[in-house]
């Protein structure tokens, strides 16, 4: 049994951040724990939503208290997503450290949720935190092609480029992990039209899948990518067989939804078990 901890947002209705996450994870058999960042109604991309960005002490009281009956022992992993605020995001990386110390074997998944599409979206300092803190401690990063080119410091536009800055990236992880870069949802120069790639650079080696471009009108297909990946990368401990499984669960979930507002997950779980499609990976 795989076993999780999760930070992440929650919402009240929908399906992103950790409602993105939490079910798919359980569906194929993992254990989750999950500590919210912020506690919304919806997804901002409603135009309006209600509700508060959890406070830095709240996560250091839920973290102690998941110490406190043993939950932060045996651990596999942690997975964080949005962060809310510096302040959150400084409180969830202390507790990212004390899991740790407490599940020494387990690794460290970092999705660095800034912004998408040219546009940065979080609160202020939290682009520095991520990069001046939680990448040094993650052992894999699963950025957009905004986040990739954010962090690394140059726009990614080619498939040179993308390699380049993941390869960048990767040196700046835990030294003693399996340093990781899973850069999603890119359309590259390279891309045909009706296409979309997945990057993975594991070491010295490179990974690209490409699937074809779905009508994807909802948001969460990040946050479902990475939890997918992290789980099978956790199972198999291998990248290329980890980004073929989790390509085949995302496209069978991302087909059920097409162009509704929110992920189709209750109706995709089925075909994210046992997803018709396979893609397979190939060198870059």
């Amino acid at each position: 049994m795989t076993r999780l901890l999760l930070f992440n947002s929650s919402v009240a209705q929908g399906h992103v951040g950790a409602q993105a996450q939490i079910f798919p994870l359980q569906r194929l058999g993992a254990e989750v724990a999950h500590v919210a960042t912020v506690r919304f109604s919806n997804h901002p991309g409603y135009g309006r939503f209600q509700g508060e960005i959890t406070a830095p002490a709240e996560i250091a009281a839920l973290t102690a208290g998941l110490s406190a009956i043993g939950a932060l022992s045996g651990l596999d992993g942690v997975l964080s997503g949005y962060l809310g605020s510096a302040e959150t995001a400084g409180a969830v990386l202390a507790a990212v450290a004390r899991a740790r110390a407490e599940s020494p074997g387990a690794l460290y998944a970092c999705d660095p949720v800034i912004g998408d599409h040219g546009r940065v979206y979080v609160r202020p300092g939290i682009a520095d935190l991520l990069a001046e803190k939680a990448l040094p401690m993650a052992d894999l990063i699963t950025p957009n092609p905004f986040e990739l080119g954010l962090l690394h410091g140059a726009p990614v536009t080619h498939l040179d480029a993308a390699r380049a800055a993941a390869r960048a990236l990767s040196a700046r992880l835990r030294p003693a992990g399996p340093r990781l870069v899973l850069a999603t949802g890119l359309t590259l120069a390279e891309t045909p039209a009706d296409a979309i790639d997945c990057l993975l650079v594991a070491g010295e080696a490179c990974f690209r899948v490409r699937t074809p471009k779905l009508p994807l009108a909802a948001s969460g297909a990040g946050d479902l990518a990475a939890a997918l990946f992290f789980l099978e990368f956790l199972r198999a401990r291998r990248g290329a067989a980890a980004l073929a499984a989790m390509t085949a669960r995302l496209f069978a979930a991302l087909g059920a939804t097409g162009a509704a507002s929110e992920l189709a997950l209750i109706a995709a779980q089925d075909a994210l078990v046992a997803p018709r499609r396979s893609f397979a990976p190939e060198p870059c």
